[in-house]
């Protein structure tokens, strides 16, 4: 299993949870096989989400759609999300 997190901030957290939550269809079309949301204590506009997939090539590919750019760019996001990739062992 590979997990993806992402870190960035968004311009207003409720907005960019409204779109987050609609993109849910696409995210399993896309290969998301888990995910979660995280939130700064001190800066609510400053989330950390993750997404598991079963291979790295569909976190690459998730990861580059145009589809998820484009969900990101509506719902807020604010700067160039920082990404790390892990695997499970």
């Amino acid at each position: 299993m590979i997990r993806v997190f992402v870190k960035h901030k968004v311009d207003d957290y409720a907005a960019w949870r409204k779109g987050y939550d609609a993109f849910e269809s696409a995210r399993t079309k896309l290969g998301v096989r888990g995910h979660a949301v995280y939130r700064d204590v001190e800066d609510g506009n400053d989330v950390t989400v993750w997404h598991d997939f079963d291979s790295l090539e569909a976190a690459k590919a998730f990861g580059n759609s145009n589809e998820l750019k484009a969900a990101m760019k509506d719902a807020g996001v604010m700067v160039t999300p920082t990404i790390w990739i892990t695997h499970h062992t």
